[in-house]
């Protein structure tokens, strides 16, 4: 069973966050030749203010 950990700054909607879910177990489910039930998507949403970048957080750019 295929689990997929998707990281990413907060701020995407509940409508873009079910078409990217959608999306990835499409294409998952065709190259890996799998059932799609079996494939569990988990979406970490961060702060800005809890990622940095090139030494700068994410609240700053």
């Amino acid at each position: 069973m295929p689990n997929i950990f998707i990281e990413m700054i907060e701020g995407r909607t509940v409508e873009q966050k079910q078409l990217l879910a959608e999306q990835i177990t499409k294409v998952t489910a065709d190259i890996l030749q799998l059932d799609p039930e079996i494939i569990t998507i988990r979406f970490l949403d961060n702060k800005r203010e809890n990622l940095a970048k090139g030494g700068k957080l994410y609240l700053y750019r």
